[in-house]
Parts: structure tokens; sequence; C-alpha cells
């Protein structure tokens, strides 16, 4: 799953964003989804269905229940006439897990993102994931796919159990920039004359390749691949 995010698509232009992650699938030994994430604005998200994204994620958790569903819905009536998977975000539930089974039916969303105690970006103090409400709810939506978001630095043990709890899809991101960052740093320690942007970038590459692999294998995707 390549995700853009939002401030990404800002940063590098939709069309040129979209070349690369269309390209870059197109080209992939392996099935790869194009998925915005946390996309908070109606417009973006029904940009990337007629732009090619082949999963989007409407974001609405801050609203209220009832205005969380009627946004993601609205999406999801445009999305699926094109096969194209929806995510959405239920940030808070309130004591009762079914909520999360009525936002499933309500909204007609593919996916959940649920808050079970991680956070986004880089986490400051002990991590605490609560693994028996990430069983609860994930009986109380009948098995459908549950997603765990703001999981960089979360112990690799703790990723593992949460996805033998319930969890589908586990976002990574502060991580990844983390491990390329250590790279360019230790790359211009060594080559402090060093201007050629290519050559920075190999070891960044290299150690954010060395990252995804390791999340690949604790969340069990390892060999996944149903093409031959």
């Amino acid at each position: 799953i390549i995700q853009t995010s939002q401030n990404a698509i800002d940063y590098a232009g939709f069309e040129y964003l979209r070349d690369i992650g269309v390209g870059a699938a197109q080209r992939a030994k392996v099935p790869v989804a194009l998925h915005l994430d946390h996309g908070k604005d109606l417009a973006l998200n029904m940009r990337c269905i007629r732009y090619g994204w082949t999963s989007v994620m409407m974001d609405a958790s801050l609203l209220p229940f009832e205005e969380n569903v009627a946004a993601v819905r609205e999406v999801t009536r445009a999305a699926h006439c094109l096969d194209i998977s929806v995510e959405a975000e239920l940030g808070f539930i309130g004591g009762k897990e079914g909520d999360a089974d009525r936002f499933f039916d309500e909204s007609g969303c593919d996916s959940l993102a649920i808050a079970v105690g991680t956070q986004h970006g880089l986490y400051k103090g002990e991590v605490k994931i609560d693994y028996q409400r990430i069983r609860e709810i994930k009986k109380a939506v009948g098995g459908r796919p549950l997603v765990l978001h703001g999981t960089s630095f979360v112990p690799l043990e703790m990723v593992a159990q949460a996805i033998d709890c319930g969890i589908n899809k586990v976002n990574f991101d502060s991580e990844l920039k983390m491990a390329g960052m250590k790279a360019i740093r230790g790359y211009l320690a060594e080559n402090p004359d060093a201007y050629d942007l290519r050559k920075m970038n190999r070891p960044m590459m290299a150690a954010m390749k060395e990252v995804a692999m390791e999340k690949i294998r604790i969340c069990k995707a390892e060999g996944k691949s149903w093409l031959k």
C-alpha cells in the first residue's frame, strides 16, 4: 500500500504525485494499492477517485457520529461504483463497540480506523494498546477490516499482538522518515562537502527499505502476493 497524505499532495502537486504512484504500481511485481490517507476534504477524495487512486480515506472523525457517517457515505457511493475501497475513522467509541458495527453499516466503508491507544507522530511516554478493545470491536463488526494508525516506534511485539487480536491494516510513517534522515546525516558526516542529492538519497532509500521490510515481516504480510 502506497499512502499519500493530503500534506504530501499539497507539497508535491496532485498530478505529479499521481503519476509517480500510478506508474510505480503499474511496474511493480506485486499488487499495489494507491491510497489517500486522512483525506479530510470531500473534494480531494473525489479527485483521487477520478485520477486513479484505488483506495481513499474520508477522515471526518472530528465530526459528530452522524456527520461522520454522512461524509463517508457520500464518498463510498462514488468510490464503490469504480471498485475503489474506502477507509474511515471512528476516533472515539463511547463504550459501545456496537457503534463501530453501526458505522460500517450506515457509512458503507470497507475498513475502519479505531482508537485503541496509539497516536500519530513520535511517542512521548509508554505505549499502551488496548488489545481487549480490539477483540471486542472485531467481534462486534463481524470480522470486518480494522485499521491501526500511528504505529511508528511501537514495539514490534505489540504490533504483532494487535494483528493477532484483529487488526488488518497497519500504518507506518514517522519511523520511515526518521530512518531516512539518520542515513542522510550519517552520509553528510562522512562527506561534508557532498552536494549531489542522488548520492545522499541512496543510503536514505536503503535505510527506509530496511524498515519497510521489517514491518512487512512483523505484520505477517511477507510472501502474501497473489501474483505469480
